[in-house]
């Protein structure tokens, strides 16, 4: 199994790491410190060693950051995470504060004293962060400091080592253009924005950059690393030598110079003392990378990681593969749900084996690579978690007449996939019927947006809240992320949600998925992968507009549609997907599942 139910938090022993923290900050003479859940990379997945706010907190989602203060400790969670962190965190120690109701710096107004010290660890937070955080502790006379060895690292004694994940050459028949064309290509955009040499702090922009990929973290195919791309010449790779094969290295030795990742910040510090320009992202670079150039007398140019849009913008070989990689993982999850759906009724099943057994059909067709994530396999309550993580202490039965949420994805060599279904089992109660069918019509009204270039993600958010609105109803995520080429399964800068502010183009990946969550009761969701592409003529318009192409098929489950509640154009869509769902997957799967998938694509 590529996912472990192993339980990964334990909130007892919060309150002991916290006290051994602060005596450690006493040492220091430190007031305060601050744990995020970010690595030196700000991935959504960090190795082991690495996780040091869940090993503080017990808290294991994916986005959080504790501050620690002499008498006080905040654990701060977006609307994710709100339910998870209370049964995760021994919130005796550690108050659940919302990240985004109250930021760390407004809470940290409120809560600093004058004269005060609170110490941060500058690879662990991004240069805007410690802004930010600098603003907040000067506006009530505290002082925010670096701190060079990481204080939770001294405490942690049986802290497990970095990652040794081999690396492997990602195939130019699979990429669509050769590493060699990409580095040029980027560089002379780093040499347009009048940068010297651009500094490259994500694994999945290094990945895509130099066409490689790698193993140290999880279900993301990726080679921890950072590099310098300057606009003439050779590109540095900083990685660990112990990765690479000696046909790898000199494959890469081609491209790049290949360093130990330990000398990025002198050879940072050689680019200041030299006086050159050089280009981060301040969203993403960590402040102790800045702080190399500027206190060696260089410039620092605060850009766009520059690799982030071209990667986002698939090639027509990455569009092809993902289309293909869809209907493999199409009917490995109609086998899945035609199984489901037999068994259901005869035997009872708990999420453990749901998910166990998904994995499986997915391995079955002999090209899974990993899954793309942990499976939310959620039954009845747990699905009103939108991140729930199943383990052998929370598995639960599932109910008859009830809601099922599963949440999965596969990492194939040529795509990545992301797929949500909620599920009847049994009679389902007819208010989470018309709860779906609201979520349904949120995920309809973006699949069938049309939309002018220069559109931004952030304007068709509201597309699909509005009939959850009119409802009295919303969620508490954003629309949709945008989605990598065997790399990452939340891939920026493309996102559908409040705070997407990139224009969406043609070749971006996004998810479509909506959702209501009932706490203690039900959650839904419905989640397909969208392509942006350019649409057909709209009789009488006067510009080009962009749609959006589903590269998810699967059937949504009709026993769950109120169908008086869709427009008539709503009922003709999901008739046409299901149709597209039947001619590109039934011809990939068994007989029985076969007569399965004609009955639950059948027109409503």
């Amino acid at each position: 199994m590529f996912q472990s139910f192993d339980s990964v938090n334990d909130p007892s022993r919060g309150s002991a790491r916290c006290a051994a923290l602060r005596a450690e900050l006493a040492r220091l003479g430190l007031d305060g410190f601050l744990v995020p859940r970010a690595d030196a990379h700000q991935g959504e997945y960090v190795p082991p060693s690495d996780c040091r706010l869940q090993w503080l907190t017990g808290f294991a989602g994916s986005a959080g950051l504790a501050v620690v203060l002499a008498e006080k400790a905040a654990i701060f969670v977006d609307g994710r995470y709100t339910i998870q962190v209370r049964e995760q965190v021994d919130t005796l120690v550690f108050e659940p504060v919302h990240l985004i109701d109250t930021p760390p710096p407004e809470w940290l107004r409120g809560e600093l004293k004058p004269g005060q010290k609170l110490g941060y660890d500058p690879m662990l937070h991004t240069v805007a962060a410690v802004r930010r955080l600098a603003r907040a502790c000067e506006a009530v006379g505290a002082e925010l400091v670096a701190v060079g060895e990481n204080p939770v690292d001294r405490i942690w004694e049986d802290r497990p080592a970095p990652p040794l994940g081999a690396v492997v050459r990602h195939p130019d028949e699979l990429a669509g253009e050769p590493a060699e064309r990409k580095i040029a290509r980027i560089a002379t955009e780093v040499s347009a924005k009048g940068a010297d040499v651009a500094v490259l702090t994500q694994p999945d922009s290094i990945a895509w950059l130099f066409n490689i990929r790698g193993s140290d973290v999880e279900h993301t195919p990726l080679p921890l690393s950072f590099a310098l791309l300057p606009a003439a010449g050779k590109p540095l790779l900083f990685i660990d030598g112990r990765k690479l094969t000696n046909a790898l290295r000199d494959h890469l030795s081609d491209l790049c110079e290949i360093e130990e990742p330990g000398s990025l910040v002198s050879a940072l510090s050689r680019l200041g003392r030299a006086g050159k320009r050089v280009m981060l992202d301040p969203e993403w670079a960590g402040d102790a990378l800045a702080r190399a150039v500027l206190d060696a007398g260089g410039e620092v140019h605060e850009a766009a990681d520059p690799v982030l849009l071209p990667k986002a913008i698939k090639n027509a070989v990455e569009i092809e593969g993902a289309r293909t990689a869809h209907r493999r993982d199409g009917a490995a999850f109609a086998r899945f749900l035609a199984w489901f759906d037999r068994t259901i009724a005869q035997n009872p099943l708990d999420e453990i084996a749901v998910a166990e057994a998904l994995e499986g059909f997915r391995r079955e067709t002999g090209l899974l690579k990993d899954i793309s994530f942990d499976t939310i396999s959620a039954a009845g309550p747990h699905a009103a978690i939108p991140h729930y993580r199943v383990s052998r202490a929370s598995s639960l039965q599932i109910p008859q007449d009830s809601l099922f949420l599963i949440d999965s994805g596969g990492q194939y060599e040529d795509g990545t996939t992301d797929i949500t279904r909620t599920i009847a089992v049994g009679d389902v109660p007819e208010e989470q019927k018309r709860h779906f069918t609201l979520v349904l019509k949120g995920h309809i009204a973006i699949a069938t947006a049309r939309f002018p270039q220069g559109t931004t993600g952030a304007q068709l958010d509201t597309l699909a809240r509005s009939a959850l609105w009119q409802a009295g109803h919303d969620f508490d995520h954003g629309t949709g992320h945008g989605v990598g080429s065997y790399l990452s399964v939340h891939e920026g800068p493309q996102r559908i949600a409040k705070t997407g502010t990139v224009a969406l183009k043609p070749g971006m990946i996004l998810s479509n998925e909506p959702g209501y969550y009932k706490d203690g009761s039900h959650g839904i969701r419905i989640e397909n992968l969208e392509l942006v592409t350019e649409a057909s003529a709209i009789p009488g318009g006067d510009r080009p507009m962009l749609g959006f192409e589903a590269l998810t098929l699967a059937p949504i489950d009709r026993r769950l549609v109120v169908k008086g509640m869709l427009t008539p154009g709503e009922v003709d869509w999901l008739n046409r997907y299901h149709a597209k769902v039947l001619r590109e997957i039934r011809p990939l799967v068994d007989e029985t599942t076969g007569r399965w998938l004609d009955e639950a694509t059948s027109p409503l």
